[in-house]
């Protein structure tokens, strides 16, 4: 982590994307802070205390997922979203559940290949200069041997400096004209590198990579690159140049190492729609099989287990799983003991009030009302909302997730882009001009269709 943050410090940071939820706040806040005060102790120690995973219960839309997500980005940790209900896809058991391990791993392998990217992108930028400038204007080509003998070796060394300090000048003008962008459009001759064979998919249903096999890695080290020069302009070939460049300055392997450790000491695990796979001790054959199959097939990953991946075999002991689910129809009693144990910190997400609302609306960084007026900006559209027009959205919100269906906080976005449709519709045609979006505004927008009861253009 680049940063620790103290409980107190991690909801404040989680305050300013996400309204209420104080509880799951606090839990996702200790279990990060836990990750910190683990490491402080000796290693004998450190590897008996796991993770207290944490199962977050809740209508969707009242922001189970962006707790989660926001942690990760706070902490900067390796993270990924799934859906537990994609594991029961295909016949009883449905996609490998152990494909989530290598998901975070290669996100993982992912985000440190950019942030080490960024690290060297300097010097892999002064370099693709310079190889950029020798295609535009190649070093002039060396006197014959003739040409030397017929002239004094004084005029040779003065003209040869001479035409060095004229070549050293043209080379800092066609500098100059590059970074300016002047020459982006002039066509160059360049070598790439083409892949010796095409890329294609090798028995693509089948988990090669839990075989330990990656048949394209392996005939690629087969088969030589071919290398071909093709014309190109100056900024295409200056991008292909860069990317070999930065290619060059990080250390695989490396990064391949860190990422792992990364994600068994740092990764988090959000599992959506857990309730989906709640269902146990049925009678017969049908959708229960496959559920509990899943759950039973989960369970390892969760209590801790090695799973093979491209990279090496990887540790899921201090992996953070964070589960959700609405339970609606289903109950977290439903799931099988095993299970249930592995996630023995339970909070309940409150559905969303009207005040409420009137918050998400103005306070969040991300706040609909910040992206709207940003978004008509870029036309020169100056978007404002009197205090009665976000009390009329947020009442509006409302009222249709209890007149139609609960989908939390999601209601705001189709209540939201059918007022303002005609505006962003029009936006293009009334640059400079300013708009302020009040209440007699919602009330015209909205009310006729809750008043003829046609409420299809709010369901997501």
């Amino acid at each position: 982590m680049k940063h620790i943050f103290t409980p107190k410090e991690t909801i404040a940071f989680l305050d300013q994307y996400i309204i209420g939820q104080k509880e799951a706040k606090k839990a996702v806040a200790i279990a990060l802070r836990n990750r910190w005060r683990r490491k402080q102790l000796p290693e004998e120690l450190q590897a008996e205390i796991l993770p207290k995973n944490i199962l977050m219960i809740g209508p969707t839309g009242v922001g189970k997922t962006e707790i989660a997500r926001r942690l990760a980005q706070m902490a900067d940790a390796p993270f990924i979203k799934v859906e537990a209900s994609k594991f029961t896809e295909v016949g009883y058991v449905g996609r490998d559940v152990e494909s989530m391990i290598r998901d975070l791993v290669r996100q993982a392998v992912s985000d440190l290949k950019e942030e080490k990217r960024r690290e060297v992108e300097e010097r892999a930028r002064q370099t693709a200069e310079n190889k950029v400038l020798d295609l535009l204007l190649p070093a002039s080509p060396p006197r014959l041997p003739e040409e030397e003998e017929e002239t004094p070796e004084e005029e040779v060394l003065e003209a040869g400096e001479n035409g060095k300090v004229r070549f050293q000048n043209t080379r800092e003008r066609f500098r100059e004209m590059f970074r300016s962008g002047k020459l982006d459009d002039r066509e160059v001759e360049y070598q790439i590198q083409a892949p010796a064979l095409p890329q294609v998919g090798v028995l693509s249903n089948v988990s090669m990579e839990e075989m330990g096999i990656d048949f394209q890695e392996m005939l690629s080290g087969l088969m030589p690159k071919k290398k071909k020069r093709s014309k190109m302009k100056v900024r295409d070939a200056y991008e292909k140049i860069l990317d070999e460049e930065i290619e060059k300055l990080i250390d695989t392997d490396a990064i391949a190492v860190e990422a792992k450790k990364r994600v068994e000491e740092a990764g988090i695990i959000f599992i959506d729609e857990i309730d989906k796979i709640a269902g146990r001790e049925s009678k017969g054959a049908g959708p229960d099989v496959s559920r509990e199959g899943v759950q039973r097939d989960l369970l390892p990953i969760v209590e801790g287990s090695s799973v093979y991946t491209k990279y090496g075999f990887v540790k899921t002991d201090h992996i953070l799983f964070i589960a959700a689910g609405a339970f609606t129809v289903s109950k977290p009693s439903d799931l099988i003991p095993e299970l249930q144990g592995r996630f023995p910190i339970r909070v309940e997400l409150q559905s969303l009030s009207e005040e409420e609302f009137v918050r998400i609306l103005q306070e969040p960084k991300n706040s609909l009302i910040r992206q709207y007026s940003a978004l008509l900006e870029t036309e020169g559209v100056t978007l404002t909302f009197s205090p009665d027009a976000i009390t009329r959205l947020s009442h509006f919100a409302h009222r249709l997730n209890s007149e139609v269906e609960e989908i939390g906080a999601r209601r705001l976005y189709t209540v939201m882009e059918h007022v303002l449709s005609d505006i962003s519709f029009e936006a293009s045609e009334k640059a400079g001009s300013r708009i302020e979006i009040t209440a007699d505004y919602v009330d015209e927008k909205v009310l006729p269709l809750i008043g003829d009861t046609d409420l299809n253009a709010f369901i997501l």
